[in-house]
């Protein structure tokens, strides 16, 4: 029988933590969820019952990334801290500090607190960002996690990908120190997360999709994604928790990636009665960049116009023993999934 783990989730109402949760409490773990607002743990545990039987089974806490307050205890009697609450906002702060202020110190507060709760091994869902930017023109033809992005280049950064960048240096400065020996630290660092929702809580990420089949997107910028489903995302939560040959080190989360306009032809073949508003013409990037100072929401996509970030699956089969779920299947699931939570 494998190991059980008492397992602290933080952003239990989030994407990927919702999937992560359900396949926690499935493998037979006991499972403690950090929420900002227990106003939300009623529609959790409701989401949860849905695909388990096993959903009131979860411990839900309250906990603020913008707080000290109450981590300790969140972490105390837990193994295993999955951190994976973190800001992804659709659109861009003013000032990016503040943004990055929110990652980097959220991100050292859950270690502090697990370290001193007596913690064995924190797992830290960073992001592909902190691998794949910073690099201008000189981008790798295959990103592994030996690359690391350059937070200084600002023409080929956002607040965002800022924010991840620098909040997971922190995380491995804080794991090298004295002060945590016994504390291990593993990371994960995601592509772009699709495939279904499991409740009606999205996220920023399925926003690829759900604009294109709302027909809020009427033009398709140049634009490449590198691609990972959420079911494999909690998979390797799971893996890292509980692997020796984990600790200590990055892995990049993966299947393949796709263009804005296959992913538009996709959702075409997928929802046929969404055809109509499903965009396939494109806007030259001259174009974005110049409509992107009149539009915030453009800044996001800014630095990744005629770009392919290509990434090595390599870790992630290797050690982690996952065989990514092909992007396509991803996005039809994200697609199905949103309609079916009348989402779109």
């Amino acid at each position: 029988m494998a190991k059980e783990f008492s397992v602290l989730v933080t952003g239990a109402s989030g994407f990927i933590a919702t999937q992560t949760i359900l396949d926690l409490l499935e493998a037979g773990h006991r499972v403690r969820g950090t929420l900002r607002s227990l106003n939300k743990a009623d529609d959790v545990r409701e989401a949860l019952r849905a695909q388990t039987p096993m959903a009131d089974m979860l411990e839900l806490v309250e906990a603020d990334l913008m707080s000290p307050e109450g981590w300790v205890s969140a972490c105390e009697g837990c193994d295993v801290v999955l951190h994976i609450a973190s800001p992804f906002p659709a659109t861009l702060p003013k000032h990016a500090d503040e943004l990055i202020r929110t990652a980097r110190e959220g991100t050292l507060a859950v270690l502090n607190a697990a370290e001193e709760a007596g913690v064995k091994r924190v797992v830290l869902t960073s992001s592909a960002a902190a691998v794949s930017y910073g690099y201008g023109d000189d981008l790798p033809e295959l990103l592994t996690e030996a690359n690391w992005s350059n937070p200084e280049h600002s023409t080929d950064n956002t607040a965002y990908t800022r924010s991840k960048t620098l909040a997971e240096q922190a995380a491995w400065e804080f794991i090298s120190g004295e002060k945590s020996p016994g504390l291990e630290l593993v990371v994960l660092n995601p592509a772009l997360v699709l495939g279904p929702v499991i409740s009606s809580a999205t996220s920023t990420s399925l926003e690829v999709v759900s604009q294109l089949l709302t027909g809020k997107m009427p033009a398709l910028p140049d634009l490449n994604f590198p691609i990972v489903d959420v079911r494999d995302v909690a998979s390797a939560q799971l893996s890292a928790m509980a692997l020796p040959e984990a600790a200590g080190k990055r892995f990049i989360l993966v299947d393949s990636n796709l263009d804005l306009i296959e992913i538009a032809e996709i959702l075409k073949e997928t929802c046929p009665d969404r055809a109509r508003k499903i965009a396939t013409r494109s806007i030259p990037s001259w174009l974005v960049r110049l409509m992107a100072p009149l539009m915030p929401s453009l800044a996001h996509i800014r630095p990744d116009l005629g770009k392919m970030r290509k990434m090595s699956h390599g870790q992630m089969k290797s050690v982690l023993g996952i065989s990514p779920i092909p992007a396509r299947k991803s996005v039809e699931d994200a697609a199905k999934s949103l309609i079916a939570f009348h989402l779109v």
